[in-house]
C-alpha cells in the first residue's frame, strides 16, 4: 500500500497530529516502508502455530526477586526530589 497525501491527511486528522509540510514526504515514505514490512510478515504462514509459540526454550528467564531494604537509597532519591518530608514526596494539592 502506498501512503499519499490523502491518507495522511486522515491519518493527521484521525491523530489530532499535525505533520509539517518539509516533512511529510518522509514521514509518506517511512509509513509506506512499514506497510511494506508488514505485508511481508502476513505472507508467512502461521497456521500450524500456536498462540502461545514462543522461540525461547524453556519460556522467558526469571531472576530471582530478592527485597532488598537500603534506608540509603529512598535518602538519595528524595534527596533530589524538589520538596520533601518524613520520607514522602510533597506535591501540590489537587483536590479540595
Amino acid at each position: 500500500m502506498q501512503i499519499d497525501d490523502k491518507v495522511l491527511a486522515k491519518l493527521e486528522k484521525l491523530s489530532h497530529l499535525r505533520i509539517d509540510e518539509s516533512k511529510k514526504e518522509a514521514v509518506k515514505k517511512q509509513l509506506t516502508e512499514i506497510l511494506a514490512y508488514v505485508e511481508n510478515l502476513n505472507e508467512l504462514d502461521t497456521e500450524n502455530l500456536s498462540a502461545t509459540f514462543s522461540t525461547l526454550e524453556g519460556g522467558t528467564p526469571m531472576r530471582e526477586d530478592i527485597p532488598q531494604s537500603d534506608a540509603e537509597v529512598a535518602k538519595d532519591i528524595l534527596s533530589h526530589a524538589p520538596n520533601a518530608k518524613d520520607d514522602f514526596f510533597i506535591v501540590p494539592a489537587i483536590i479540595e
